[in-house]
């Protein structure tokens, strides 16, 4: 009986030498002369234990990680091929506790089936959701998108129903659906796991999209440090389109819907959807006025849907096990899952989908571990390099939109970066304002001017010059960026700046050199 190992074609494992030990075990096969079907499927997000190989058994998949090409011959010394114990093993991978204790709904395929292959796909409940769309009316569809309570899974958390609605509702006989896929936030990767691990959610989460607004043509805007997504979201369209799942006839109906990879050039300010719309259409990425919005005035002029990846991915379960199914998850105006990414200096770094609800420290803690040195954690950022630094005096606020809103925080893109109590505050205030000069626009002054003063405000407290002056100063500055930048980048750049100084004030008040000498 041919035996199945399962190898990760994912980037975050290939960085971990994933290419190099299934190169060696096609070899050590070869060699060996034994009947083994090699799958390179995504990550399952566990990626202290990358490279994690995974091994097809009558009691269910047994994981080994992590492997490195050396210990190929030790494994299958060990039977490998049929699920044979060794060092390395992991037991049943559903049964690691890390994944044991999410609830995989968007994530449900990832890692589990061959990215690229339709067939199993659909073995995995693929399409059942683009099936029930194409039963009913447009504005069925919307409004079970709607009832289901999904929420932007970008960073700004606004209603997917009505956004769709809004697009639906225009007259206009040319409309888009547009993905932003130009994941930039530090510490996060869940875009791109999917899109490497599970394309084909995305392709019908954007069909879907299409056929629920009446649009026919869709974008998927990838950022450029993402070669493999890229290629991989290129050949499961080409399947796909062949297969007849989009392109003229959507799975033999009268609707029409096909999609198109562009891939962005690593600007940051270009995962604003204004901006995003500039760059596609050929022009440089500078942030637009609103109004028009989007859904009104978007791409080429036309009505436009813009959502991110998680957002698209998420509505084909809605559409296969119904909007109550989805909305009995979570809390409060959050509901639904989402794929929480903890990373930074943590023990267990990785992809975990939950419901909205879990605490920050349960995060932290409890799934991450702490962090990787053993040190005491002293801050957690939320949102990627515009979120606020929570301390730990927090980590009893649940991941809800409304929660951290409360805290003067945000969910953002569910990017948990943390760090031991090694960190130096200011350092990282001042990062901010640096990150943000940088990635601007120019377009708006308070952006553009405000980033390269708060560098400068920054490097006087630093050197201890009037340090009290200068903090007011610097908080004057965020309260101007907040509300006069034209977009999120100026304006949410306060939030790590004013959190960093509201938690940890100490690190703003050095201790002056010639006191530091005595």
């Amino acid at each position: 009986m041919t035996a199945t190992i399962y190898i990760p074609r994912d980037s975050g494992a290939l960085a971990l030498g994933a290419e190099k030990v299934a190169k060696a075990i096609e070899k050590e096969i070869a060699a060996r002369g034994l009947d083994v079907k090699i799958v390179r499927n995504g990550s399952r997000g566990l990626y202290w234990l990358e490279p994690m190989v995974e091994v097809e058994t009558p009691q269910g998949r047994v994981a080994y990680g992590p492997v490195k090409p050396a210990d190929v011959a030790s494994l299958l010394d060990a039977g490998l091929p049929e699920g044979g114990e060794h060092r390395l093993s992991l037991g049943l991978a559903g049964e690691i506790p890390f994944l044991a204790r999410q609830t995989r709904l968007t994530f449900a395929r990832c890692g589990i089936t061959d990215p690229v292959s339709l067939d199993d796909y659909r073995a995995h409940g693929g399409l059942q959701g683009l099936e029930n769309a194409l039963k009913l009316e447009a504005a069925q569809i919307v409004a079970q998108v709607t009832e289901s309570g999904l929420r932007g899974r970008g960073g700004a958390g606004f209603p997917t129903g009505i956004k769709w609605k809004t697009v639906l509702d225009t007259e206009n006989p040319r409309k888009y659906i547009v993905c932003n896929a130009d994941e930039g936030d530090s510490g996060t990767f869940a875009d791109r796991m999917i899109m490497e691990g599970d394309p084909f959610v995305l392709i019908e989460g954007m069909t879907i999209a299409g056929i629920a607004t009446r649009a026919t043509k869709g974008y998927i805007y990838i950022r450029s440090e993402y070669p493999h997504a890229v290629a991989t979201m290129n050949e499961a369209i080409a399947v796909a389109r062949k297969a007849g799942v989009i392109g003229a006839s959507v799975l033999g109906s009268a609707h029409a819907f096909d999609l198109e990879v562009r891939v962005g050039a690593g600007a940051y300010v270009c995962g604003e959807e204004t901006a995003l719309l500039e760059s596609l259409e050929g022009k440089r990425g500078i942030v637009r006025a609103k109004p028009p919005l989007p859904a009104h005035k978007g791409l080429f002029g036309k009505p436009t849907v813009i959502n991110n990846v998680i957002s698209l991915a998420s509505v084909p379960i809605i559409m296969d096990r119904g909007a109550t199914f989805y909305r009995d998850f979570g809390m409060g105006r959050s509901r639904g899952t989402i794929p929480i990414q903890i990373a930074g200096n943590v023990k267990h770094g990785g992809l975990f989908e939950a419901a909205f609800g879990l605490t920050l420290g349960e995060l932290v803690d409890g799934i991450g571990g702490g962090t990787a040195t053993g040190r005491p954690v002293k801050a957690v950022q939320v949102g990627g390099p515009l979120g606020a630094y929570f301390p730990r005096e927090l980590f009893d606020t649940p991941f809800d939109y409304e929660a951290f809103a409360a805290k003067d925080g945000l969910i953002g893109h569910a990017g948990i970066v943390v760090f031991d109590d090694s960190v130096d505050m200011l350092k990282q205030a001042r990062f901010a304002m640096e990150f943000c000069a940088i990635e601007s626009c120019g377009k708006c002054t308070p952006c553009r001017i405000g980033s390269t003063r708060g560098v400068e405000l920054a490097d006087r407290i630093a050197a201890g010059v009037e340090p009290e002056k200068q903090i007011a100063v610097l908080t004057d500055l965020c309260n101007t960026m907040k509300f006069g930048s034209l977009c999120a980048l100026g304006g949410f750049t306060p939030y790590p700046v004013m959190s960093a100084l509201t938690h940890f004030p100490e690190d703003f008040r050095p201790v002056p050199v010639r006191e530091a000498a005595e």
